[in-house]
């Protein structure tokens, strides 16, 4: 049993964590009510989630290294599967913390639904976005540590495609589309439409969507292939958000001042919502070419793009939005987020160029010529191509890393410029012609 890449997991704990907050923050801005003790409930909330991370990462390491029996690591250490390898205990109990957000939601969030007389307008969807992120990270207790691997493995990719890559989707498409339609960069229509192509993606087509995984469990080919064309549409929906907001944004300088890096940076992420989960997704997602690239690194090529290039991107992004409207202008340093923004897409992109597609694809042809088992072999894995091509990633990781440094650095200064300076929230109007939006 293996830790598979723990800085992954802390990243996806990091931006599910960042997207919970992003609900609770604009829950009550769009019901425009703030419920008694809700700031305790959010606290409550944060350190019980901390609790379950530090928890099950030590469980984890305790199961890895034999401090538990295989009952026990079940139970409390590492499950075993990549990914959602935190113990059934803590992953019960991230559920119940998952609940415990979609109540503090709710309850802030009441008035708009109230408001809002339609079940299918815009801020229902926001409600059953929300619903879906718990229901469907459940489907990870449908096996037990006696189920049989092919099952288990259907289940487990609900979780990881459905939840991660499907349900967190519909979730940040609607919260977009919310927002950007609130703060006029978006027309209700177009938002609407969105929102409704993105759940007809995913609830009438998300299960197959799957099934581009689940090639070695014995799916029939046509089926494999059925789910490789949807999977690859699921990128669409935000994608067309992304196109309306540029556009939208060239008509508002006022936009441009106030708000011009969370929408960089959501922007950013339309870009590798388009690139990384679309046209590096689409490249290995079909049967005839996952059958030479399964366990390859090219899966790592979107696998890269797509967590944080799209997920790590929209988790800043929201995180930006919130900040932009409680920092004092005086603490709001552009300079410091502009270094941040391209060095950070910047990093990703130089650590794509010059070392995960060469090294992924010198492999893929190795597959192709001789077989997995060559390409996987000691001869390609430590050939000399492969240890430069690892060798010539490492500028782009340092420049990533910068980039993600300095973004810390900035949002610490905001935060104690929050409690040092308090304000309050800055929303100014912002006008924008949607009749030359729409030319």
């Amino acid at each position: 049993m293996t830790v598979p890449h723990l800085p992954a997991i802390c990243c996806i704990f990091w931006i599910a964590t960042c997207w919970l907050a992003a609900g609770l923050y604009f829950a009550p801005r769009f019901g425009g009510y703030e419920p008694k003790n809700q700031a305790l409930g959010n606290t409550v909330l944060l350190i019980a989630l901390t609790v379950v991370v530090i928890g099950s990462m030590i469980g984890t390491w305790e199961a890895v290294t034999g401090v538990l029996n295989i009952k026990d690591s079940f139970l409390w250490g590492h499950q075993g599967y990549e990914y959602i390898e935190l113990g059934r205990v803590w992953q019960l109990l991230l559920i119940g913390g998952m609940v415990f957000w979609l109540w503090l939601m709710y309850r802030a969030f009441k008035p708009a639904l109230q408001k809002e007389k339609n079940p299918t307008g815009l801020s229902h969807f926001f409600l059953y976005s929300a619903i879906t992120i718990p229901l469907f990270y459940s489907v990870g207790l449908a096996y037990t540590n006696r189920t049989p691997l092919s099952i288990a493995e259907y289940w487990r990719w609900w979780v990881i495609h459905l939840w991660v890559e499907g349900f967190f989707e519909v979730f940040a498409t609607v919260v977009i589309a919310y927002l950007c339609s609130e703060l006029g960069f978006l027309k209700k229509t177009s938002a609407l439409r969105a929102t409704y192509l993105t759940t007809i993606l995913y609830l009438g087509s998300g299960v197959i969507g799957t099934l581009h995984h689940l090639y070695f469990s014995g799916t029939p080919s046509f089926i494999a292939a059925m789910g490789a064309v949807f999977s690859a549409l699921e990128v669409v929906p935000l994608t067309l958000i992304g196109f309306e907001v540029l556009k939208t944004l060239r008509l508002s300088e006022e936009a441009e001042g106030f708000y011009r890096w969370p929408l960089r940076f959501f922007i950013a992420t339309c870009f590798w919502n388009l690139v990384g989960a679309g046209v590096f997704g689409f490249l290995i997602n079909p049967p005839i070419i996952l059958y030479y690239s399964q366990g390859l690194n090219t899966t790592p090529i979107h696998a890269h793009a797509a967590l944080f290039g799209v997920y790590g991107c929209l988790a800043l992004a929201l995180m930006l939005f919130a900040l932009r409207e409680f920092v004092p202008e005086k603490a709001w340093n552009e300079s410091l987020l502009r270094f941040a923004f391209f060095s950070i897409n910047g990093g990703l992109v130089v650590m794509l160029l010059f070392g995960l597609i060469p090294n992924g694809f010198y492999q893929l042809v190795q597959s192709i010529n001789y077989g997995t088992w060559y390409a996987r072999s000691a001869e390609v894995i430590s050939s000399p191509w492969m240890r430069w091509t690892v060798w010539l990633r490492i500028p782009g990781d340092i420049i990533f890393a910068i980039g993600a440094l300095t973004m810390f650095v900035f949002t610490i200064r905001a935060i104690i410029a929050i409690f040092r300076f308090p304000v309050k929230t800055t929303r100014p109007e912002i006008t924008v012609d949607m009749s030359n939006a729409q030319s």
